[in-house]
């Protein structure tokens, strides 16, 4: 199957009174399986993480930032997600080597993976002194559930999320995206009634791209009456870089750097939200202690 462009659209229904976002992330989540060698329950997991950061990256304005962390009991650890208002997203998971048998309904067990006990954090980055935070506990551990949850009673806005990935037998990612829709002030309990209908009457997110819908297509499939206000192109991207890992280095400290020149001749540190390896030598390592001395 071809694999189109990663795309979110942001839109309206109900003449405003509804805010609705749709997303295709294949080729983020796909990057993020190459990049960290997840097995496939991690790799559901890990993606629907980072598509619902995706999502809620795109409500942002201007340079704000926010990072989401998935803290359950379940084997893979802790699942981080970071997304801005550019469409920029990466992510990691603690343990990348996770896979369950198929849950009762013969689908990846995410909830089992991730854990049924916990937290999800959220911090945005809104350009004040202060980051805003959120933080509620795990209600089911699929992720959409959570995030629905997360937005009732954290942001006090109720909202319906489906979040979706589809896993190749030879463990590629074959659809991967989601949706957030927000009910706003001014609907009637028939329009809420209608929306919740909708939700429940739709296909999987993963069936939806998988018959080759659009974004848009799987807004209206919710709301027919939705109207599409612009789209943002959704990509990994990576802050890290050489400098920055030097800036860390210096931070470890004269102590720690020659100890390192000592015992080891050189330096690898390994970004954990893209895998890169970025090595120092004995030369390199000494500049380093020298700026950290100065």
């Amino acid at each position: 199957m071809e694999k189109k462009k990663d795309r979110l659209i942001r839109g309206t229904a109900m003449n405003g009174k509804v805010r609705a976002f749709a997303v295709r992330t294949t080729e983020l989540v796909d990057e993020l399986r190459r990049r960290h060698d997840t097995y496939p329950t991690a790799t559901a997991a890990l993606g629907r993480t980072v598509t619902a950061a995706a999502i809620m990256g795109a409500m942002l304005k201007g340079q704000e930032k926010l990072a989401i962390m998935v803290k359950g009991n379940g084997p893979l650890g802790q699942i981080t997600a970071e997304s801005n208002a550019l469409g920029e997203v990466r992510g990691y998971v603690s343990n990348p080597h996770v896979h369950l048998p198929s849950n009762s309904l013969g689908k990846l067990d995410v909830a089992g993976a991730v854990g049924t006990e916990g937290f999800i954090d959220i911090s945005k980055d809104l350009g004040m002194k202060e980051p805003y935070r959120g933080s509620v506990p795990i209600v089911s551990g699929e992720l959409g559930e959570d995030f629905t949850y997360y937005f009732a009673i954290s942001e006090q806005t109720p909202a319906a999320v489906g979040l979706g990935v589809l896993v190749e037998t030879d463990n590629s990612v074959r659809v991967a995206g989601g949706f957030i829709i927000q009910l706003l002030p001014g609907l009637t309990d028939e329009e809420i009634t209608e929306i919740e209908h909708a939700v429940g009457a739709m296909p999987s997110v993963t069936a939806i791209l998988d018959q080759g819908l659009e974004p848009e297509e799987m807004l209206r499939l919710l709301l027919p009456d939705a109207v599409v206000l612009d789209e943002l192109e959704i990509s990994f991207v990576c802050q890290c870089s050489r400098e920055r890992i030097e800036e860390t280095l210096v931070s470890l400290g004269q102590h720690e750097l020659e100890q390192l020149i000592e015992e080891d001749d050189q330096a690898e540190v390994i970004c954990h939200y893209c895998n890169e390896a970025y090595v120092f030598n004995k030369d390199e390592l000494q500049v380093i202690l020298d700026q950290a001395k100065s």
